[in-house]
């Protein structure tokens, strides 16, 4: 029996150990989502709202061992675990749940004479939900709540960093009454995922994660005429123009750059600053850096917890010495995080200047608490740097012009565009990237289309 081991990043143990499945596990789930979509799609929108709803109730009833859980293994700080089901999840399973009934209601036609005619949206059949451990509750809710409320069933594959969350919703729907087969989960190896990806009773695909992983779907759904949204990788910027407020924007902007330890696909990894403010932003910003405090997650008091493995803080450590041996300066010095070790996943944050395009650090994703911060003259020349990158997912501006962010905003090469705010979903706007940062759109009432096909009927009285 082959099994899939959960290394903690807390103590370097094995904290979860799951038996992966086969084919005839495969074949099993497969064919009773397709025999329960049918039924389920049946149930009134009403019904699969309340049992949503009540999905929901009972994860945030469970949410300090659920917490706990998620600390363990991937190793944020205890004291923010509890806000990603408190906070995130549920409000976009919230959200996604109130809109539902405006989103999937019938599209009208003009009135013709002798005719009744309008659109209908139809849920697509069985959706897969390939789903990251850097957030996983949050980047699975995206997909599974939509998903389900359109009448949709769902197969969750869940990151081998964290098993336990696919099985905790599995808990929570069916202590919610969720009709058999609606909802399932998998634990299941690369090739098995190609294989579920290419089995025609799989209409869908959601995969979040990286641009290799995402490439990766694109093939084993080549060739089958089936959608597939990716959200993949970033390499986020931001720009503080001259009129920012200094010390708000560096506070939030340390935030963006260091919370979860940087692993974040919409984390603020490169910053440009105007030379009017440079040297004070830089002030600010390390001087709210030094604040963070690197150790054990479980520990209350930790604000930066370590990396999900040794070989992500390595990659990073690379990165920073690579720039370093290029001329870039760190203003960092790891000794005032005692935590910090080399050969282990507890790294200190870096705040790195005097960087440019060539380095690995500035164009390359990091996904770790190091951020390069460059000096700029003009809008013009922040925008050209913005928009010099294979990524596309969020840019932050920083400013008191709303106008200038808009006129900015129209030239980014991104997804979402925020103004004195970064790293944030709001679940009414269409979460979405450009260029190698994915494709497709979830959240928002737009969220549902991706999910459904439209049927039109024309229906002529007689």
């Amino acid at each position: 029996m082959r099994t899939q081991k959960t290394i903690s990043p807390v103590d370097g143990r094995v904290y979860v150990e799951r038996a992966l499945v086969g084919s005839e596990a495969l074949e099993q789930a497969l064919s009773q989502a397709a025999r329960a979509q049918k039924a389920w799609a049946r149930t009134p929108l009403e019904d699969r709202m309340a049992l949503v709803t009540r999905m929901v109730e009972i994860l945030l009833g469970a949410v300090d061992a659920v917490a706990e859980e998620l600390t363990w293994q991937m190793g944020r700080p205890i004291r923010y675990s509890p806000k990603e089901i408190t906070g995130g999840f549920a409000e976009r399973a919230r959200y996604m749940t109130r809109i539902a009934p405006a989103a999937l209601k019938d599209v009208p036609v003009d009135e013709l004479p002798g005719f009744t005619r309008f659109i209908r949206r139809e849920p697509l059949g069985v959706v897969l939900v390939l789903a990251p451990w850097n957030y996983p509750y949050l980047t699975s809710v995206n997909t599974i709540v939509p998903a389900l409320l359109a009448g949709n069933v769902v197969l969750l594959k869940h990151s081998a960093q964290t098993p336990l969350v696919a099985e905790r919703y599995a808990w929570a729907f069916q202590e919610a009454g969720l009709p058999e087969g609606v909802f399932q989960y998998l634990h299941m190896d690369h090739d098995l995922v190609a294989q579920a990806i290419a089995d025609p009773r799989v209409a869908f695909v959601a995969f979040t994660g990286s641009v290799a992983g995402g490439r990766a779907v694109e093939r084993a759904a080549a060739g089958h005429f089936k959608g597939v949204a990716l959200e993949l990788g970033g390499k986020d910027p931001a720009y503080v123009r001259p009129d920012a407020d200094l010390e708000f924007s560096a506070v939030n902007l340390v935030d963006g750059a260091m919370f979860n330890s940087g692993q974040s696909c919409c984390g603020v990894e490169r910053i440009y600053v105007h030379e009017a403010i440079y040297e004070p932003f830089l002030e600010a910003f390390v001087a709210e850096t030094l604040k963070l405090r690197l150790g054990n997650p479980l520990d209350p008091e930790t604000t930066l917890g370590p990396m999900v493995r040794t070989e992500a803080a390595e990659f990073v450590r690379g990165q920073i010495a690579e720039a370093l041996a290029q001329g870039a300066k760190a203003l960092i010095d790891p000794r005032h995080f005692p935590a910090d070790a080399p050969g282990t996943p507890y790294l200190a944050p870096q705040v790195l200047v005097d960087v440019n395009h060539r380095m690995r650090v500035m164009v390359e994703e990091s996904f770790g608490p190091v951020v390069g911060i460059m000096k700029v003259r003009s809008d013009e020349e922040a925008l050209a740097l913005m928009n010099d990158s294979p990524y596309g997912l969020t840019a932050s501006i920083w400013s008191q012009d709303e106008g200038a962010a808009l006129e900015l905003g129209a030239g980014i090469e991104t997804g979402t565009v925020f103004l004195n705010r970064c790293d944030y979903l709001d679940p009414a706007l269409a979460w979405t990237g450009v260029k190698e940062s994915g494709r497709g759109c979830s959240l928002s009432i737009l969220g549902y289309e991706q999910l459904t096909r439209p049927k039109s009927y024309h229906l002529r009285k007689a």
